[in-house]
């Protein structure tokens, strides 16, 4: 038979994150691959307790079809949420997702026409690159410093790209260098994008797991116009199988979005959607969340402490004040793919960086998740790490 798929398939390949997880599910292999979070902090019982509520108080409601914009109570909860971060909001803001991937893909649906220029941090987030690349448009990489997206940078190929429809970034514990873009360059970024007319697409699905520094008001807290889109999810702070996320944007925007959406699912998972409202009205998330920085901070602070004990001094690496990555840059000599078979010969795996650039094949830097492994096999693992990182730069210095 001929082949009869449309002409921007060839544009979309399967998650190289995706395909890493399955080899690391093997049991016997310690993983910093993928972001998930730690499941052993996921509130089981309080759960069992929302869904029995809500079966009981609301029966074969809970079951049945519901409004795409989602379920009123939840929506409600989330504008609270937001309220407290600085996002004023009211329902008629607020379209329920299922997670914040759709969030993403419905918003390259929206507004990208094939050709149009998207700005990004250089690196970006893997899965946006996937769904934005769908409806192939141009990707302009802007770089990152350790205060996140580079202002000077950005206002350049904004004059060099006139046809920039947005900016996509994550400001807070960026995925996937845990950068955190720092409070002088949001408003920079809000009066460029003003001042050049684009939107801004604002992903923060890590926010709430700040464990150490300041909290930062959001992008959109300075947003003037309604050019600011916000994206967040229920995935990292509550249960990533309940597969929730928002979109938080002008109402003019939100319209468009829910008729998208109707083509894909008509709505999201009413019964998650009831679920989590009846958590977040049962029991304090914020105690909730308190406990999941607590863990991670340990975590991560173990992952630092090993990088300063076992890997070689010549790598540089991010010092995350959230969220759930570190940044490895090794010399230009090293190719993390390759150091990726390496380590996987011995049971331990990564993300090797280049997938996280959408033009290029910058092979020498890595991404580590400290969330999801206890101590001891974050100890163990970046020890091993350490032995055939120093054994392949001592091979490369041979070879020289």
């Amino acid at each position: 038979m001929e082949n009869k798929f449309a002409e921007r398939t060839h544009l979309v390949k399967p998650s190289e994150t995706r395909e890493i997880l399955k080899v690391t599910e093997r049991p016997e292999v310690i993983s910093f691959a993928g972001g998930l979070p730690a499941p052993e902090l996921f509130p089981v019982e309080a759960l069992k307790d929302a869904c029995n509520a809500v079966l009981n108080e609301e029966g074969a409601a809970s079951l049945q079809y519901s409004t795409t914009e989602g379920y009123i109570p939840l929506r409600d909860a989330i504008c609270q949420r937001m309220k407290v971060i600085g996002i004023n909001a009211n329902i008629e803001h607020v379209l329920i997702t299922s997670g914040s991937q759709q969030a993403i893909d419905l918003t390259g649906r929206l507004f990208i026409n094939e050709g149009d220029t998207i700005i990004c941090e250089s690196p970006t987030y893997l899965a946006a690159i996937n769904a934005f690349k769908s409806y192939n448009p141009k990707f302009v990489e802007v770089a990152m410093d350790n205060d996140g997206m580079v202002m000077e940078e950005l206002e350049k190929k904004l004059i060099e790209y006139p046809n920039t429809k947005f900016i996509y970034t994550i400001p807070d514990f960026q995925n996937p260098t845990g950068r955190t873009l720092k409070l002088e360059r949001r408003k920079r970024m809000i009066e460029l994008a003003n001042q050049y007319d684009v939107l801004i697409v604002e992903d923060n699905p890590y926010g709430a797991i700040r464990f150490a520094g300041e909290e930062l008001l959001p992008v959109k807290h300075f947003d003037t116009e309604g050019r600011v889109i916000y994206i967040s999810t229920f995935s990292k702070i509550f249960t990533p199988g309940l597969r929730l996320g928002w979109i938080c944007a002008d109402e003019s925007f939100i319209e468009k979005y829910v008729a998208f959406k109707q083509t894909a699912d008509l709505h999201t998972d009413s019964f998650a959607q009831r679920i989590t409202a009846k958590y977040l009205e049962l029991y304090n998330i914020e105690e909730h969340i308190n406990k999941i920085k607590a863990v991670y901070k340990e975590r991560c602070t173990a992952m630092l402490s090993c990088i300063k004990e076992f890997f070689p001094k010549n790598i540089n690496y991010s010092m995350p004040e959230g969220g759930l990555f570190i940044w490895i840059e090794l010399p230009e000599s090293v190719d993390s793919g390759e150091l990726f078979a390496k380590c996987l010969e011995n049971n331990v795996a990564f993300v090797p960086g280049a997938p996280f650039f959408p033009n290029g094949t910058k092979k020498n830097s890595l991404r580590l998740n400290y969330s999801n492994m206890p101590k001891e096999k974050i100890f163990k693992g970046m020890e091993v790490m350490g032995e055939v990182l120093h054994h392949e730069l001592e091979k490369e210095t041979t070879l020289l």
